[in-house]
């Protein structure tokens, strides 16, 4: 897959690690996927009570 500056760039930002190494270290990749689904579920959870909120 080719990536681009902007890829890499939201890499860094994010996860501090860049796209290359995400590609080759199974154990980075792990890592980040792991974060992204825990940021996943928070930004669920959130969007839950705002609008359980809003239906008060």
């Amino acid at each position: 897959m080719n990536y681009t500056s902007e890829m890499e760039k939201a890499m860094q930002t994010s996860h501090h690690i860049g796209y290359a190494e995400y590609c080759r270290n199974l154990d980075k990749r792990l890592e980040v996927e792991k974060k992204r689904q825990q940021e996943y579920h928070q930004c669920k959870q959130m969007i839950a009570e705002i609008d359980n909120t809003n239906l008060k």
